[in-house]
């Protein structure tokens, strides 16, 4: 081995990573080859045993958000990952062996990642529900946090039968709170289940809502982004009682949008919510899980909404 030249074996080894190297539909994403990456201090390396594919990664293949969130090409999607510690950089304070998750470091689609601040996966939580709760999990507690509820307070949530919406209406039945959450009718029993009074969502919603609620509704957590701020403000008297994770209108409605921030986010979460995962107190469906290399499969079946859960690749 040249010294100097290859900090250590693995600079020889080439890993699968699925990247796109232009904007478009789900073909985009191709298989290709690539040096295993190094971590730096306070970063690990994992073997990912399973990533998480979330709506903002089709958004960034198709080109959506260019204007707002450019990418360089070729670029590997992917965020939330759940695997094995392969190599630990200085300070981690983890070790090969450990079994983690967290956001990954220039994309998740592939064999190995890195991870910039990995919490410790408890033995019961599987690799594919600790992926799949990462953005889901911290998108509704941050969102909740945001809303400020206390118990016995009335909350509606838009899109209850979502992943975000599903974490959303446990945690705060958790916490003491009526949740009236808007959904399909294929989802009523799950939305149910876990504790929400379930409201067909279209035409007439909020008459139903105000017929569920029996009362004022004191917060509006819209994950949906179905155009419902103006009804949900006034269901609420007050703007500001009402957040969104999706509705790009919200400016024009002076609607809090929650995670364009970065500062906004807290990983801080995680490990709490991989806590309840692990007691049982809190589901996070995933409905199918895909070979990394079929990504471009699993982009199309959540563009065709036939996903009812989150979608997860494993490499």
């Amino acid at each position: 081995m040249c010294e100097g030249r290859f900090s250590s074996f693995w600079e020889f080894l080439l890993s699968v990573v699925i990247a796109f190297s232009e904007y478009g539909a789900p073909g985009v994403l191709t298989s290709s080859d690539v040096p295993v990456p190094q971590p730096g201090p306070g970063q690990v390396r994992v073997r990912v045993r399973a990533s998480a594919v979330n709506p903002i990664d089709l958004k960034l293949r198709s080109g959506e958000l260019a204007g707002l969130m450019p990418v360089e090409f070729p670029f590997v999607p992917g965020q939330d990952v759940a695997g094995v510690v392969d190599e630990a950089g200085e300070g981690t304070g983890f070790a090969p062996g450990d079994e983690v998750f967290g956001s990954a470091h220039g994309g998740g689609y592939g064999e190995y990642a890195l991870l910039d601040q990995p919490f410790a996966k408890p033995e019961e939580v599987s690799f594919e529900t600790a992926a799949a709760m990462i953005t889901v999990g911290e998108t509704a507690y941050r969102a909740l946090e945001e809303l400020r509820l206390s118990p016995g307070q009335t909350l509606l949530v838009h899109g209850a039968g979502g992943a975000v919406g599903a974490v959303a209406v446990q945690l705060a039945v958790a916490r003491g709170v009526t949740v009236i959450g808007t959904a399909g009718e294929h989802d009523f029993d799950r939305v149910g289940r876990h504790g929400a009074t379930v409201v067909r969502y279209g035409e007439g919603w909020a008459e139903r809502v105000r017929d569920a609620a029996a009362g004022t509704v004191d917060r509006v957590l819209d994950t949906a982004g179905a155009g419902v701020l103006a009804e949900s403000i006034a269901l609420t008297g007050d703007a500001a009682r009402v957040v969104t994770i999706a509705d790009l209108s919200f400016a024009e409605h002076g609607v809090r949008f929650t995670g364009l921030d970065p500062a906004d986010h807290l990983p801080q979460a995680l490990p709490l919510l991989a806590d309840l995962i692990a007691r049982g107190d809190l589901e996070v469906p995933v409905w199918r899980t895909f070979p990394l290399t079929q990504a471009a499969q699993a982009h199309a079946e959540i563009e065709a909404h036939h996903n009812k859960g989150k979608v997860v690749l494993l490499p």
